[in-house]
């Protein structure tokens, strides 16, 4: 098997456990009543359609058909290797994050009822670490993905969910808890621990 191979069933390997990682999440969350949606417009939605783009549907193509070839480049192993123990730092993250919200996750932006701000385990130094393990996958997408295009995909793709959401998120959040929050907002960072 060759390593471009490799990468890119390794790449589909997290992919897919990222999906199978959510689902349980995603079935509870639905049983549970929203209380504000407010956040929940179009503009969210195309947010998240950007993302999948970057992170779902360029990196496919590319992993099914090696298109665009000319974007494309030779791989050397340890890039391959960080890659997958980065994927891997991601879905142990992006799980983390799914079991200490329960039933507060949520896809889109909204408050459910008997909503609960968590601020400890991985909430404790970023507010964001779900974000954290996007960025993450993202990053180790760019190192599996041999390509100038796809590669990259995620970061463009969910950086601009990212930058264009969070301060909507976050603003959404004092509303919700207020001085609560504002208090978690001092003591922590958004999505790297002691840095940002």
């Amino acid at each position: 098997m060759s390593l471009v191979l490799f990468a890119k069933i390794a790449w589909a390997v997290g992919v897919v456990s990222w999906y199978v990682l959510r689902i349980p999440f995603q079935r509870k969350a639905k049983r549970q009543q929203v209380a504000d949606a407010r956040h929940r417009t179009a503009r969210d939605m195309t947010l998240l359609s950007i993302s999948t783009l970057g992170l779902g549907v360029l990196p496919a193509i590319y992993a099914l058909t090696s298109f665009p070839r000319f974007a494309s480049y030779t791989p050397v192993p340890a890039q391959v290797v960080a890659g997958v123990l980065v994927f891997a730092a991601a879905l142990w993250l992006f799980w983390r994050t799914h079991r200490q919200l329960g039933r507060n996750w949520s896809v889109t932006l909204e408050i459910k009822d008997k909503h609960k701000l968590i601020t400890s385990g991985v909430y404790e130094r970023v507010r964001h670490p779900m974000y954290s393990a996007f960025f993450l996958w993202a990053l180790a997408q760019a190192l599996l993905l041999p390509n100038f295009i796809a590669g990259p995909a995620g970061l463009v793709g969910f950086g601009t969910l990212f930058l264009f959401r969070v301060g909507r998120e976050e603003k959404m959040m004092r509303e919700a808890f207020g001085a609560e929050y504002e208090a978690y907002e001092k003591r922590t960072k958004r999505v790297i621990p002691g840095l940002y």
